[in-house]
């Protein structure tokens, strides 16, 4: 069975909206509240929107169920889908995701804001592999 496209599509489109505000949220001098939780929830919201499209991909090709969402981006690196490189920074990514959910008000701005710096380079890689593969 091949991934559906339209909803890898949609999940992309997903990422893309939130990574453009994330990187204009990243530009201003200084954060109101609400910039930090439009920043919380950009990067919650593009993480969620990557394990959405690795999970649909695990699924229709059939590889082995992951055990966490650490682990759905392991069994893409063990399917040769992405590089180990980029796997490990996914799955730093995932556990990131569970800090955001369980911690939200405790959550460092100043950590926040250096993850979000990095993770936009991460999460292009990833979306630059799954439109060469599977769109």
């Amino acid at each position: 069975m091949e991934p559906d496209k339209r909803l890898i599509q949609l999940r992309i489109d997903i990422i893309e909206r939130n990574l453009k505000e994330i990187r204009d949220i990243l530009k201003l001098k200084k954060m109101r509240y609400r910039d930090e939780l439009a920043l919380k929830h950009a990067l919650l919201e593009s993480i969620e929107a990557c394990i959405d499209i690795a999970n649909h991909i695990i699924a229709t090709k059939g590889f082995r169920r992951p055990t966490d969402y650490k682990d759905i981006f392991v069994v893409l690196e063990e399917n040769k889908i992405v590089p180990k490189g980029l796997s490990r920074k996914l799955q730093e990514m995932a556990k990131f995701r569970n800090v955001l959910v369980h911690r939200y008000a405790t959550v460092d701005m100043n950590k926040l804001v250096q993850i979000a710096k990095k993770d936009i380079k991460d999460v292009n890689r990833f979306l630059n592999i799954i439109i060469k593969k599977f769109l």
